[in-house]
């Protein structure tokens, strides 16, 4: 089965799926930077280039190849929820985690991360303040939508929202099927 991660950026998928992985003895992959990797240049790079609708099927391609139900742990991007084929592999694979901020949460994080600005793109060209509650209000409901496990991730460490997932996974965590998997 495959873990996906899911949320938007800055709540803490990379580091917390990493650190999931690596409890629960699996493989982990960091969509975005899969995506790079494959692709030989930056998300925003890949944005400015060729657009965003261009990275969206790129990043669909690539989902579809990683959410196959192999027991790996996924960070999935932010706007992954975007597409509706997605969702629904993502939900077919596996449990899927919405890790959860709010706005404030969110822009401290991005602002305290200098690598994020350069690695991905304004998606709007508004203020930080305002894309991000602007692509929550659309996003939300997707990942509400998508999600198996909700969490919160605000004022919480790495370890104890590991803990609390493998907690609330449960002992059927490397089951084949964890759908029932409840909120």
């Amino acid at each position: 089965m495959t873990i996906t991660l899911i949320g938007y950026r800055g709540t803490g998928k990379s580091r917390i799926g990493a650190r999931l992985a690596e409890r629960l003895g699996q493989p982990f992959v960091d969509a975005d930077v899969e995506l790079v990797r494959r692709a030989g240049r930056s998300i925003a790079d890949i944005f400015r280039d060729a657009g965003e609708a261009e990275f969206r099927r790129l990043e669909a391609e690539l989902l579809e190849e990683l959410l196959d139900g192999s027991p790996r742990v996924v960070a999935s991007g932010g706007g992954a929820v975007l597409d509706a084929r997605t969702r629904e592999r993502m939900r077919s694979a596996g449990p899927v985690i919405w890790l959860q901020a709010d706005a404030p949460t969110i822009l401290a994080r991005l602002a305290a991360d200098p690598a994020s600005a350069g690695q991905r793109p304004a998606l709007t060209g508004l203020p930080p303040e305002v894309e991000v509650r602007q692509l929550l209000a659309v996003r939300e409901p997707l990942y509400a939508q998508t999600a198996t496990l909700e969490l919160p991730t605000a004022d919480r460490d790495v370890e104890s929202l590991v803990t609390e997932i493998i907690d609330r996974l449960g002992p059927d965590a490397t089951a084949p099927d964890a759908s029932e998997i409840r909120r």
